[in-house]
């Protein structure tokens, strides 16, 4: 289900070209393999955001095979880096390989496990932040995502939108999807409500919110 009239979505879809070289190839792979990467106009968003913002330290919660990665590995600043976060074997070990094969392992660090139980954890700050995990959880990997960045800090998360779910009535949603459809509206409205985040919530994608950080 798109966001946006399906003619729309196509026509959009067909001026986006897929990522050059060996990173498209990787891309194109994930796609054909049903692989939970982000969805080209998403990448698209990515690529753009991370490249205006050319970031030092970058924490990504949910890594998948490590496309997305790959992708934020182009604009850091020299010297920059990637913490991401998955808890899957398969994942982990297709991640692995990938960021091997782009000469990313001195800049890419995989923490496996629990996003949940892994951000407590930590006690840097980054200057992005890329939620792309359980989207139930996202409410409750929040205070700890504020914690780890700074003012100017920006965080994009993605599939915020649940097909447009979130906007229905809890009681239109099936049964099995009104706990992440409260756990969604309760994210979006603390992220929007918030005195020190500036967000926009953008109908691309399955939903993208764009947050900055405005005070520490």
């Amino acid at each position: 289900m798109s966001l946006v009239e399906s003619y729309i979505a196509e026509y959009i879809d067909a001026l986006q070209t897929d990522c050059g070289g060996e990173l498209g190839e990787l891309q194109r792979w994930a796609y054909e393999e049903g692989l939970p990467i982000v969805p080209k106009e998403v990448a698209k968003l990515l690529s753009f955001v991370v490249g205006l913002i050319k970031p030092k330290a970058v924490l990504e919660i949910g890594m998948a095979v490590g496309f997305s990665s790959c992708l934020m590995s182009q604009y850091l600043q020299d010297g920059g880096y990637i913490k991401t976060i998955d808890r899957y074997p398969y994942m982990i070990g297709e991640a692995k390989k990938n960021f091997k094969k782009f000469g990313l392992e001195d800049k890419v660090t995989i923490l496996e496990g629990s996003a949940l139980e892994i951000l407590p954890t930590l006690d840097e700050k980054f200057d992005f932040v890329f939620m792309d995990a359980a989207k139930g959880q996202y409410i409750n990997m929040l205070p700890d995502v504020l914690r780890l960045t700074k003012k100017g800090s920006v965080i994009m998360v993605d599939d915020i939108l649940q097909d447009g779910r979130v906007a229905k009535d809890r009681l239109a949603v099936e049964r099995r999807q009104r706990t992440i459809h409260t756990r969604l509206n309760d994210f979006l409205k603390e992220i929007t409500h918030s005195d020190i985040l500036r967000t926009s919530i953008l109908t691309v994608g399955d939903g993208v919110a764009l947050i900055e950080k405005l005070e520490d």
